[in-house]
Order: C-alpha cells, then sequence, then structure tokens
C-alpha cells in the first residue's frame, strides 16, 4: 500500500502541467533578442520576479542583442523544446523583420509557438533639445525641409519598428534625414543624449525617464489616445499622420515543438503575474499596457503583424539584405 502510494504521488510531480522530473527546479531562461535598457529588457525585467514566484523555479534573463533582434531569436529557435527556454518577440523581430530582410536566421512562424502577448508599447518620437533647437512637430518638420539630408535619427537597429517609424516620418512628411542604427535601445539613447544624434524613434518605454527629466523632449506618440504618462504630447493621429499611429508590441514565444502544457503552464504564469497591482504599476508608469493573451490568440496575431509588416515595408520603402 505504501509503495502504490508512493508511485502515485511521483506519478503527480513528473506529469504536473508543463513541469517534469527532469525540468523541477531549473530555471526558466528567457531570452531578451536587445541590450539591457530598452522597453523589451524593461517588459521582461518587470515580470521577472513575479514569475520566479508564480513558477517556483529561478527565471534567468538573457541579454543577446544585434541585428535587430535577430541573433537572440535565433538563438531560441535552436535552443531544446522543453520549456525551458523562451523568448521575448516584439513587433521588431516577428513583424517587421521578415517583411525587410531577404533572408533571416529564423523563420517567425515555422520555428516558434506563440505564448502570450505581453504589453502594448506606445511609439514616440523625441529630440535632445540641446542640439535642434525646435519646439514641436510641425517645427521640427520645418527645420527638417529647409536642412535636407543634414539631421541623423538614432534607432534601435536595422529592420526595428524604430527604423520603420523614422522611414514612415521621412515618407509622410516629405523630410530627409540620416538612418543611424544601433544595437539596441540603450546604446542609441546615450548617444541621442551625448548629443551624438538629434532625433529618436523607438518605444516610449526607454525615453521616458530623460523626458521626464528634461534631457529630451517628446513630439509625438504612436497611441490612440493621449498618454497617461505624457499628457501634453499629441499622438501622429492628431497631428495628421494616421498611417504613423500603431503601437508595437513585446510577447513571449517558445521553440516549436514545446509541449502545449509548458506552454501554457507559462502563459498562465504571465497573465496571473499581469494581474498583479505592483506589476501593473510598474508598467504603466513605463507606458506599457498590459494584455495577456492566449498562446493561441498570439500564434495569430504574429502571423497577422508580418502581413501588415511587409505593406508598412513597401509604403515606406524600406528593403535589407
Amino acid at each position: 500500500m505504501q509503495r502504490r502510494q508512493l508511485l502515485s504521488a511521483l506519478a503527480a510531480v513528473s506529469f504536473a502541467p508543463g513541469m517534469s522530473l527532469a525540468q523541477e527546479g531549473k530555471p526558466l531562461r528567457i531570452i531578451v533578442p536587445f541590450p539591457p535598457g530598452g522597453a523589451t529588457d524593461i517588459t521582461a525585467r518587470s515580470l521577472q520576479e513575479s514569475l520566479a514566484r508564480i513558477l517556483k523555479q529561478p527565471v534567468v534573463l538573457e541579454n543577446r542583442g544585434g541585428a535587430g533582434g535577430s541573433i537572440g531569436m535565433a538563438e531560441v529557435a535552436r535552443a531544446p523544446a522543453d520549456g525551458l527556454t523562451i523568448g521575448v518577440a516584439t513587433l521588431s523581430t516577428h513583424g517587421v523583420n521578415p517583411a525587410v530582410y531577404s533572408k533571416l536566421p529564423y523563420h517567425p512562424t515555422k520555428d516558434f509557438v506563440g505564448v502570450t502577448e505581453i504589453v502594448k508599447a506606445p511609439g514616440v518620437i523625441v529630440i535632445n533639445p540641446a542640439t535642434l533647437p525646435v519646439k514641436d512637430f510641425a517645427d521640427l518638420v520645418k527645420y527638417l525641409k529647409a536642412n535636407p539630408g543634414k539631421v541623423s535619427y538614432a534607432t534601435p537597429g536595422n529592420g526595428t519598428i524604430g527604423h520603420m517609424w523614422g522611414e514612415l516620418f521621412k515618407s509622410s512628411t516629405g523630410t530627409s534625414m540620416v538612418h543611424i542604427p544601433y544595437r539596441g535601445a540603450g546604446p542609441a539613447i546615450n548617444d541621442v543624449l551625448a548629443g551624438q544624434v538629434a532625433v529618436y524613434f523607438d518605444q516610449v518605454a526607454s525615453s521616458l525617464p530623460h523626458v521626464k527629466s528634461g534631457k529630451l523632449k517628446a513630439l509625438a506618440v504612436s497611441w490612440p489616445a493621449r498618454l497617461d504618462v505624457l499628457p501634453d504630447v499629441p499622438t501622429y493621429g492628431e497631428l495628421g499622420y494616421k498611417q504613423a499611429n500603431e503601437p508595437s508590441w513585446f510577447g513571449l514565444v517558445a521553440p516549436v515543438g514545446t509541449p502545449a502544457a509548458a506552454v501554457d503552464r507559462i502563459q498562465q504564469a504571465v497573465a496571473q503575474a499581469l494581474k498583479e497591482p505592483a506589476v501593473r504599476e510598474r508598467l504603466a508608469g513605463q507606458g506599457l499596457y498590459p494584455s495577456g493573451t492566449t498562446s493561441k490568440e498570439f500564434t495569430a496575431q504574429i502571423a497577422s503583424e508580418i502581413d501588415k509588416m511587409k505593406r508598412v515595408a513597401a509604403y515606406a520603402k524600406v528593403v535589407l539584405d
């Protein structure tokens, strides 16, 4: 009788949702495909502590930046499909990159299964007011038209959503700027703050602390309405540029073949974490808006975003090797 009870107990542990005896106690590895300091990194770190508590296992973040997020995503695609490695997917890695690059070291749909969308992320155009003498969006457009090709703009890298936003801005306003791609939001912001580059396109979360400190000036955001964290900054839609008003997003993906039970376990943990007031407050303070979709919904969303970004890439005439 005791032996039978012992076997039953072991079976209960072995077949707990998404967790085998081989996995129990091992860390969940989350690959962030951009360097520290950007909105992608901020989102992942906002969830790290809560996920570790809910999942009852260590959660380790690894930043693998470069090539518009392609390096990190390729590592996720190559990882064992055992539920112990996932990656932070973005509109850049799973929408823009497939639309603008002729070759990628991963396939955005065949190599991954969607776990969940974590947040929606508004975009922003900021300037260094000490470097560029403009007071608002209209003034920037006027200045650029008077100085074609003489101003540079920074983005987190070629093929990122920041790059697309920059090209859409140029196409929409009929202006000319030189694109300076970086290996992530952190390095880009540092050079904008240092005055090396005057204009910057990225998610609100990355630039918000510097806007609040007065070191950077926000001119427009991509969101349906004005943001609580930037109430004085108009949306692109308000300014007459609705095509540039689409926000970005961040979510989690797992290597294709990851057991559904493991995917569901992580998805449910994220959904639970996003309900915690402290997590929601932390994200909201960065201008990030929690969502928490199902695996099926997020997988379908990724496929639809690729088609949408192909249309945007054609509109902005962005093609990369």
